[in-house]
Parts: structure tokens; C-alpha cells; sequence
């Protein structure tokens, strides 16, 4: 078989595939409609495709139930019996191990990316948008959307800042307000960073007090209660704040705005700022943040792994990352 046929056989028999989602077909059915024996259909799949028939279905269901989380205002329970799950808690188990996120968050996320791994890059697509009256239908296309820096820089803070909470979770009140050895004053602005519980209170904190200046809402500068400021409560607060500011700056980033501008209103003066430069912004200084609690951890004998890079952010969290495919299939 040469290279041509190859390729001819991969988009035919991937296509079959691709056009059951609707459908409880099984292997041999698929083989069927492909003129051959199980045995023969699943070895010449594996061959050309890279990935066997029922993989790939269960991957491509799994596109396309993200995408209706993203795009679509189906209940949750409606799109996994759309995946074929028999029940929401194994859709919710499946979804999770593929995803590393919940249904429910990933839809208050909002996050446009709906591909997982696949070395023959054959994805689930939608070919019109759900807002020009289309209906959401499986198919497939060859490549995919690569992430950007945006996804690397704004996923990795809001997957760091969660692993600290976690990691803070586990300690007693007693040490999250035990004073810090060392403080390192650097910021140009007063902000106290005298204990664990402040680091991760302002790496929330600044998350909320940009995501209400870009929406253009009013909010207490004094922050929130104290009964706010348990690990518990701040990754609640996380959880909201990522998901509206990620909506924004989702926004600015699809329609190219990052140097377009917008008054601060919070400010006292109100001052200008670039889009671009906020999101800049939140990440430089969350990231020194982020690597100071790090740190205020490891002094208070917490075993934590990692620097909060976002190199292992993509090793092992992004959706797109090669090692994760071998684990979610």
C-alpha cells in the first residue's frame, strides 16, 4: 500500500467512525459498513488510523460532549447520554480522567479548547457555529487549535494557584498564619505578604479586583470577610474569578484586542490601561507570588512537587499534552 492509498484507506475507515457518534454502533458494525471481518477492520484500523475503532469513538464522543459543555445550553445530564454514558457519574468519571476537570467546571470555564491528544490528528469538528442556528453533528478534520500563549500562561496560574490551595488545605490554622522567616518586599505598592495565608489571600484577591475593573463592576477594596480566607473558601473564590476572568480575556484574545484600551475605574485617579498589559500584569506578579507561597510550603514541611512551571503544566494537565493520550484512552 502506498503512501496515497494509505491515506485514502485512514480517511475512509476514520470516517466511519467519525459518522456513528450519533449511533450505538459497535466494532463489528463499523467493520460491517467497511466490508470486512471485525479482526480484519480493527488490525487495518490500527495500522493506518494509529488508534483502534472503539478509542477513537469514545475520544471523539468526548470532543464533542466538551463542545457542547462550551458552546450549547444542554444540561449536563442530556450530553452524557448524548456520549453514551449510562449514568452522569460515570460521563463525570470519563470526562475528568480525559480532561483533568469536572463537566461543570469545564463549562464555567468556558475554555475553547475541545481537542484531546491524538497522534493522527483527527478531531471532533463542528463545521458552523451553534449561533448561526447550526446543530452541533460529529465529523472530523485533520489538525487541530494549538495552543497559545494565553493558554499556557493563564492555565498554568489558575493550575498552580489551585495545587497551593490544596497543598494549604492540609495544614493547621496555626501555620497559615505563622509569621514567614523570610519576606521579600519587592512590590511597588504596600501589600503584606507576612504569612502563607496572605500570599494565597492576594493571588485571589488581585485575580477579583482585575476581573471587577474589566467588567467594569464596583467591589470592596478591603476584600472579602476573613471567613473567606480558608483554603477551602479562596479556591471556591479561584474557581469563580478564573471563570470570569478566562471569559473576558477569552474574548480580548479571540477578537485580537490586546492592545485596545479601557478605563480602571477602581483606580483613585481612574487610569488607562492596554488589555494586554492587565493580563501581563497578573501573571508576572502572581507568578513571584505563587513562587513565594511555594516556598512558605516547603519551610512548613509540606512535601510539594514541581515549580509551578508551565512546561509541567503542559506534562500534566493540558488536554493536548502526547503522555496524558496514552492514560485517557
Amino acid at each position: 500500500m502506498n503512501k496515497s492509498d494509505g491515506q485514502d484507506t485512514a480517511d475512509r475507515l476514520s470516517a466511519i467512525v467519525a459518522n456513528s457518534l450519533d449511533t450505538q454502533a459497535k466494532t463489528q458494525d463499523l467493520a460491517r459498513q467497511a466490508y470486512q471481518s471485525r479482526t480484519q477492520f480493527h488490525r487495518l484500523f490500527r495500522t493506518v488510523v494509529e488508534e483502534t475503532p472503539a478509542a477513537m469513538r469514545r475520544r471523539l464522543l468526548l470532543e464533542r460532549a466538551a463542545y457542547q459543555l462550551g458552546h450549547a445550553e444542554m444540561p449536563v445530564t442530556d450530553i452524557a447520554l448524548d456520549a453514551n454514558y449510562g449514568s452522569l457519574e460515570a460521563f463525570t468519571r470519563a470526562f475528568r480522567k480525559a480532561f483533568r476537570i469536572s463537566p461543570s467546571l469545564y463549562r464555567r470555564m468556558r475554555d475553547p479548547h475541545f481537542h484531546l491528544p491524538s497522534s493522527n490528528k483527527i478531531h471532533f469538528f463542528c463545521p458552523a457555529s451553534p449561533t448561526a442556528g447550526s446543530t452541533i453533528t460529529g465529523s472530523s478534520t485533520k489538525g487541530g487549535r494549538d495552543m497559545d500563549l494565553f493558554d499556557r500562561f493563564a492555565g498554568n496560574d489558575s493550575w498552580h494557584t489551585r495545587r497551593l490551595l490544596e497543598y494549604a488545605g492540609t495544614l493547621t490554622e496555626e501555620q497559615l498564619d505563622r509569621p514567614l522567616p523570610t519576606v521579600v518586599e519587592m512590590l511597588p505598592w504596600r501589600e503584606s505578604n507576612k504569612t502563607l495565608r496572605q500570599l494565597l489571600e492576594n493571588i485571589i484577591f488581585t485575580k477579583e479586583v482585575w476581573t471587577a475593573a474589566l467588567s467594569g463592576t464596583d467591589m470592596d477594596m478591603n476584600g472579602p470577610p476573613k471567613s473567606q480566607h480558608s483554603p477551602q473558601a479562596l479556591l471556591q473564590r479561584l474557581e469563580k474569578t478564573d471563570a470570569d476572568l478566562r471569559c473576558i480575556l477569552g474574548d480580548i484574545r479571540n477578537r485580537s484586542g490586546w492592545d485596545d484600551t479601557f478605563v480602571d475605574a477602581l483606580c483613585e485617579p481612574a487610569e488607562t490601561f492596554t488589555y494586554g498589559g492587565v493580563f501581563a500584569h497578573i501573571m508576572t506578579f502572581n507568578a513571584h507570588r505563587r513562587l513565594m507561597a511555594l516556598d512558605a510550603l516547603r519551610q512548613l514541611g509540606v512535601q510539594t512537587e514541581g515549580f509551578g512551571d508551565p512546561m509541567e503544566y503542559e506534562e500534566s494537565v493540558a488536554p493536548w499534552n502526547q503522555q496524558v493520550a496514552v492514560k485517557t484512552l
